[in-house]
């Protein structure tokens, strides 16, 4: 049996008088795909960024496939966009695949910029993106490495519906090339058909959890009200 990609017990993270996780359990199977939805404030952002490794975490473990962190194998969409806007787009792909020794960093720049639907704005300074555009480079920038495991904190805000269905395109087909995937999102809809697993937030703690081949929308709202219900 494969190890888990990811696995959290007991994550606790504290930030002076403010909790933000209290003893979350999360198992991510290899390949595997996770949903983290809650109302704002239950502390998913928080979740990701300790999963990314870039938040410590108060309490408890995680653990890793391989059995460290590894940020060359995990690529990482938080709400800061991690972009120089002096640069150009095609400069900040290129500078993001050098940092992570991507072989022909301008081919993968130039790869990734024609998914986006961003090859005519290359040369342009990302200083002038409207917040669309510089999502979907920060998209962009999350995956040149092509890392095992991706982590998108709410990855369709600012996306118009075509890029928004783009996106979800493509993360379905790298889900199915075997890639994890851990997102958070407001959108229920597309939690269900990207995620295989998910889990409910609320205020640091996970109310409900499914894990189902064929989770449905109308289960996973299900789960999501029966979580703000029993919330204390």
């Amino acid at each position: 049996m494969n190890s888990p990609q990811l696995k959290l017990r007991g994550v606790r993270k504290r930030y002076a008088s403010v909790t933000a996780l209290r003893g979350v359990d999360i198992t991510l199977a290899p390949g595997g795909s996770l949903a983290i939805l809650g109302p704002n404030g239950a502390g998913k952002s928080t979740l990701l960024r300790v999963m990314a490794g870039l938040a410590h975490p108060t309490a408890g473990r995680i653990e890793f496939a391989g059995g460290k962190h590894d940020r060359g194998q995990v690529g990482y969409l938080g709400h800061a966009t991690l972009l120089y806007p002096e640069l150009t787009a095609r400069e900040n792909l290129i500078f993001a695949g050098r940092l992570y020794g991507v072989n022909s960093p301008q081919a993968r720049a130039d790869q990734l910029l024609a998914e986006e639907g961003l090859g005519e704005v290359a040369e342009r300074r990302v200083g002038g993106f409207s917040r669309g555009m510089a999502q979907r480079l920060s998209i962009a920038r999350a995956r040149v490495h092509s890392p095992k495991l991706l982590l998108l904190d709410e990855p369709f805000t600012g996306l118009d519906e075509p890029a928004a269905q783009r996106l979800t395109e493509r993360l379905t087909t790298l889900s199915a090339e075997g890639h994890g995937l851990v997102l958070t999102t407001h959108e229920i809809s597309r939690a269900a058909r990207l995620a295989r697993s998910a889990v409910i937030l609320v205020d640091g703690t996970v109310q409900e959890s499914i894990d189902s081949d064929a989770m449905s929308e109308a289960e996973l709202r299900a789960a999501y009200a029966r979580a703000l219900e029993a919330a204390p």
